[in-house]
């Protein structure tokens, strides 16, 4: 089932690249074996059930956690044991849009969307504010929005928050951790069109983690399906329906019957 990464299209380095990657909690193998290729600007979507191992695989990457084995390349150079200053330096160029928003409820939402520029950047709070209030423009949101407490917004809006704080920096690097959960299909695709538009204007490389296929197939140039800790396959967007692959098949059209219940019978 293991999918060879594919080349890439030009000669640059992938933007992110991960190798034999493998994390374990105890006995448990979440991931066992990673490879995959991210070029640069472009749009991954990583697709696999509940407890595939989609947000360990994310946390990696960030340095959050470090895997038993394997490497991960961001620009070309191994982060995987990288640690301090020289770690913040990697991630001040990643941007992040967390599953829930993860606003800070004590602090107004300009605050919110400025805070890696203020807290990270060291910047002065008058300029991170005029940047602020202008990328919740680009999210769609107005400046009055800015003053509000996070209390006070909708799921939609706590998105579009989230969105604009991921792209406050300007990051060469944005993930997206479930995007669309919580929200209802017409506001889920105000939010992909968002992502789409946001993450093209920055000129960034975009990875996402999803189940929600008509969101993936939205915001993705490329897909790579998680299944047992490996990529199983890799392809574009566009091609994933004849994508050979039972296990994908049964995946994105959401089937009862296919191999990956079969072997669920077996526990």
């Amino acid at each position: 089932m293991s999918a060879e990464p594919e080349k890439p299209r030009d000669d640059r380095p992938p933007k992110i690249r991960m190798r034999g990657v493998e994390k374990r909690f105890g006995p448990k193998e979440v991931l066992t074996g990673v490879d995959l290729d991210v070029r640069p600007q472009e749009s991954v979507v990583v697709i696999g059930g509940s407890g595939s191992g989609k947000s360990v695989l994310l946390k990696c990457i960030l340095g959050l956690l470090t895997p038993e084995a394997g490497e991960i390349e961001i620009d070309g150079k191994p982060v995987t044991h990288v640690t301090g200053r020289e770690r913040e330096a990697v991630n001040a160029k990643i941007g992040m849009l967390f599953q829930n928003a993860a606003l800070f409820d004590s602090l107004p939402v300009w605050e919110n969307v400025a805070f890696g520029l203020i807290q990270g950047q060291r910047m002065k709070r008058a300029a991170a504010k005029e940047i602020a209030i202008q990328k919740l423009a680009d999210v769609g949101l107005g400046p009055d929005v800015g003053e509000l407490s996070p209390a006070e917004l909708s799921g939609g809006m706590r998105k579009r928050v989230g969105l604009a704080r991921a792209i406050a920096g300007d990051p060469d690097i944005i993930f997206f951790d479930e995007p669309t959960t919580g929200l209802d299909p017409i506001m889920g695709h105000i939010i992909d069109d968002l992502i789409v538009h946001c993450v093209r204007q920055v000129g960034a490389t975009a990875v996402s983690i999803t189940h929600d296929m008509p969101s993936a197939r939205r915001i993705s140039d490329r897909m790579a399906m998680l299944y047992k800790g490996k990529i199983i396959w890799t392809g574009e967007t566009a091609k994933i329906d004849e994508s050979g692959n039972d296990y994908v098949d049964q995946f994105i059209h959401g089937a009862a019957e296919g191999p990956i219940r079969m072997e669920l019978r077996k526990l």
